[in-house]
């Protein structure tokens, strides 16, 4: 998977978890602050992230994750070490 069919992926898991419009969901769009998602939502969203993409994102990870960017920046970085 390239990094923009990753992103276009994780971008339209977050418009189906979170239930935001997709123009709001840009890299630099905040979770919490600019997309509403509070913590329950990003856990839900986090294990749909595994299950779909088949990566493991610990709770530590998941507390430095701020943006859409960010959390395509590390599932990146986590599909690439699995390779």
């Amino acid at each position: 998977m390239t990094k923009d069919e990753i992103t276009t992926k994780v971008k339209e898991m977050i418009v189906k978890s979170i239930g935001v419009d997709a123009s709001k969901v840009t890299n630099e769009a905040s979770l919490t602050d600019d997309l509403g998602a509070d913590s329950l939502e990003l856990v839900d969203l986090t294990m749909d992230f595994e299950d779909e993409l088949g990566v493991s994102i610990e709770t530590s990870e998941l507390s430095e994750v701020e943006t859409v960017g960010d959390i395509i920046d590390l599932i990146v970085k986590k599909m690439e070490v699995a390779a």
